[in-house]
């Protein structure tokens, strides 16, 4: 019935009541026999035909452990339609719906990512590490990269759920402050972070689908009881993962218009702001508020990490 690992034990009528359990299981196949109009079982007119439509599901085994949950079972769903001649009622067609094959997994192995800020909106040069940290005014671009490396698959996806800020190397330290939420600039920002759209392939970028980008404006942290602009450094985290696309799977964020802007409007947003900088000889890669001769704002450095 099906080449993935699935647990008969489990398959059912999706939205059978009671009375609906399979006559007969074995470990290869399972056998439901009910009638026509119960089990579930729906039906509409269309035309001259008449179309009764059920679905058959299974559960998955959750393993569960100090530090999480796994599972080694496929999800299985069948969709069975049979359509009758409502005229005399003999039988027409009969369609069985499978799910779609799960795309091959490609190459086996860890998979590594990277997040690295460039230079300036053409990501065409990036900051080592011995560039860091960088001081930058206030409002500054910072022009942010997480990409997958040392893959070649073209299907594979790269996909950005959560991007936050703290005052510490600990990803954990509060104070924290979005800057994606579910892979969307945060709402709450009234400099908010922008989504930089990929392009198609090129010699440069042979893998567009490996790479998101965004821009967020510099900002520094604050007490929240003093109101005091913090000292020390910024820390910037990702969480992310791949994906394969398929036709259950889109492989993609859908955010609020405004959230990618267009090449043109990059230029403009990067040349209408602030164009002071400040860059430390520092081999630590961290973000540390400093100090310099700009009247209306303070410089900032930024570690990416």
């Amino acid at each position: 019935m099906s080449d993935h690992p699935i647990i008969l034990d489990s398959v059912r009528l999706a939205y059978a009541q009671r009375g609906c359990d399979p006559i007969r299981m074995t470990e290869a196949f399972v056998i439901f026999r009910f009638p026509l109009m119960q089990c579930g079982t729906t039906v509409q007119v269309i035309h001259d035909k008449l179309i009764y439509e059920n679905q058959l599901i299974s559960g998955i085994d959750i393993q569960t452990g100090p530090e999480g949950s796994i599972t080694r079972d496929s999800t299985f769903i069948l969709h069975a339609r049979c359509i009758y001649n409502a005229s005399d009622f003999l039988p027409v067609q009969v369609e069985v719906f499978l799910p779609p094959t799960p795309a091959p997994v490609t190459q086996a192995g860890p998979l590594r990512l990277e997040l690295r800020i460039a230079t300036d909106v053409s990501y065409t040069s990036y900051l080592t590490e011995r560039d860091y940290p960088v001081v930058k005014v206030l409002r500054d671009p910072v022009f942010v990269e997480v990409r997958i490396l040392q893959r070649t698959d073209r299907s594979l996806v790269l996909v950005l759920h959560q991007c936050w800020a703290t005052p510490s190397a600990n990803p954990l330290q509060q104070p924290q402050w979005p800057i994606l939420v579910d892979g969307c600039p945060f709402q709450g920002d009234n400099y908010r972070t922008q989504l930089v759209p990929m392009g198609p392939a090129s010699s440069e970028l042979p893998f567009p689908t490996h790479h998101q980008r965004f821009v967020l404006s510099t900002f520094a942290f604050v007490d929240s009881a003093s109101q005091v602009v913090l000292d020390g450094q910024v820390y910037i985290y990702c969480s992310a993962s791949t994906c394969y696309p398929s036709r259950l799977e889109r492989c993609r964020t859908m955010c609020p218009s405004g959230a990618a802007t267009s090449k043109s409007e990059w230029l403009h947003l990067c040349t209408s702001g602030l164009r002071s900088m400040w860059v430390s000889t520092s081999s630590h890669p961290k973000y540390q508020r400093t100090h310099g001769e700009q009247s209306s704002v303070c410089p900032a450095i930024y570690l990416l990490q």
